[in-house]
């Protein structure tokens, strides 16, 4: 359904004395989801997971620059593609609750969106009330503006929204954020009922320990870099090849809180040889070349101490 290869993306910005440098947030990012298959972006804040879902709908600014390939069911994407695309067959549930429009209230922008996606009006209607059902959302929150639901609230109607029309590509940024645990689960229970029927999902979040459980592969970005992509239960099974994999996974609470000394390379950082190799404690000579993402058993990793 979905491959990117090799994205890169830039941005020109001025400083001081309108010096003009480029910064590299996304240095070489690539994965693929399939049909019928959720993918789990993971990574620290500020790695380049929201930037990969702009960049796959045509929504990063006029000053950035990108480099590799994004392809969706086997075609290029372009500017024009992309903007055809967006809202029909890909559709985003956004991190930000600041996506809805403060002047329309939620049940319209629900019914839009439904619209928008292609489908007529009685259809649109009825997909907008199973959408409210589906996510717990009352028959009185149709009439209210955003500023009037809770922030909890507002996050499931930004699903709703995404998830009122036959989109075959989901791109989930944060879907669970602010939402308490039992909505939190049957949202994202909810998306691997739309991936069974056949759906491509992008599940864009921090809670790995979550993801693991509706996921079928995870990809673990780095400084902009995927540096792991695995089936989900190597996770749970200890079977994860990338040490930056592994110290995610063991921050968890009921990992111990592990931790690694050390930042992730800052955007304007010049990179030489493996992305990991400053914080990386199984560094060798070897560390310094720049490494490929492989195919290592199931799954492809960036690191040559990676073992079958």
């Amino acid at each position: 359904m979905l491959s990117v290869k090799n994205l890169s993306i830039e941005f020109s910005r001025y400083g001081s004395a309108r010096r003009r440098t480029i910064i590299h947030p996304v240095r070489d990012l690539s994965l693929d989801i399939g049909d019928g298959e959720i993918v789990a972006v993971v990574g620290s804040s500020g790695s380049g997971k929201s930037l990969l879902a702009h960049a796959v709908l045509g929504l990063l600014p006029g000053n950035a620059r990108t480099s590799g390939e994004i392809l969706f069911k086997g075609t290029p994407l372009t500017s024009a593609s992309m903007a055809a695309l967006r809202g029909r067959a890909i559709a985003l549930i956004p991190q930000s609750v600041a996506y809805l429009n403060p002047l329309s209230r939620v049940g319209r922008q629900v019914y839009r969106a439904s619209r928008l996606s292609g489908k007529c009006r009685a259809t649109a209607a009825r997909s907008t009330d199973r959408a409210f059902a589906r996510y717990r959302l009352d028959e009185s929150v149709k009439s209210l503006f955003p500023f009037q639901v809770s922030g909890g609230m507002a996050r499931r109607v930004l699903t709703a929204t995404a998830t009122a029309g036959d989109a075959d590509l989901l791109i989930a940024d944060e879907p669970t954020t602010g939402l308490d645990p039992v909505v939190a689960r049957q949202s994202l229970s909810h998306l691997r009922e739309l991936a069974d029927l056949g759906k491509a999902v992008m599940l864009i979040t921090h809670d790995i320990d979550a993801a693991v459980t509706v996921a079928d592969r995870v990809a673990v970005i780095y400084a902009g870099t995927t540096v792991e992509l695995t089936p989900a239960r190597n996770f749970a099974d200890g079977a994860l090849r990338h040490p930056y994999s592994r110290a995610l996974w063991n921050a968890l609470p009921q990992q111990g809180f592990g931790f690694v000394p050390g930042n992730q390379p800052m955007e304007d950082d010049a990179v030489n040889g493996c992305i990991y190799l400053d914080r990386c404690p199984d560094r060798t000579g070897e560390c310094r070349c720049a490494q490929p993402l492989r195919p290592v058993g199931k799954g492809h990793v960036r690191c040559c101490h990676a073992q079958g």
